[in-house]
């Protein structure tokens, strides 16, 4: 039997800049009807960028979890934007590197029990130093790590951004030598 849920109420309870939030009524699979809270997001892009043989990784408060955290370079799609595109720019802001062009390591599905969001994953190709564009609300260092110092970061749960973790075991699965 085919697992699938059909729509038959949509309820729109928030509308965001960046997020809305539904609770639809949905038909089950097995014939029972149920409801179904979920947050729709645009979706976003990480980018691996490398320097020197060093890993870009940048440290900002996340009010959501009222810390400061370890993440590769990332940021939402815009209305209309295409996720290649959105990563040359984030990358740009976000590190002040610009990279030749960028090689997709696939997509990641951050919370599927609740959320729509897509994460979109990239290695940069060839990255030179350029000019950072932060947004007006940003606060974002950049530092520079190796492979090893990055896994080590993740092991002892210093590194707990689910897209960082998730492109590092990407990257590191093509066998890709720094």
């Amino acid at each position: 039997m085919k697992k699938e849920e059909i729509t038959f109420k949509e309820n729109v309870l928030y509308e965001g800049r960046i997020l809305s939030l539904h609770c639809d009524e949905v038909v089950c699979s097995n014939g029972r009807h149920s409801k179904r809270e979920v947050v729709h997001h645009r979706g976003g892009v990480c980018v691996l960028a490398i320097k020197d043989n060093k890993i870009a990784l940048i440290r900002q408060f996340r009010y959501a979890y009222k810390e400061e955290m370890w993440e590769l370079p990332a940021g939402k799609l815009e209305k209309g934007e295409k996720p290649y595109d959105t990563g040359i720019r984030e990358l740009i802001e976000e590190v002040g590197l610009k990279a030749d062009k960028l090689i997709d390591l696939g997509q990641i599905y951050p919370t599927c029990g609740y959320s729509n969001e897509i994460i979109y994953l990239y290695l940069a190709d060839n990255v030179q130093e350029v000019e950072r564009h932060l947004d007006i609300d940003e606060v974002i260092d950049v530092y520079y790590f190796s492979k090893e110092e990055i896994i080590d970061l993740i092991n002892k749960g210093e590194i707990k951004d689910a897209k960082t973790i998730c492109a590092m075991m990407k990257y590191l699965s093509l066998n890709k030598e720094l």
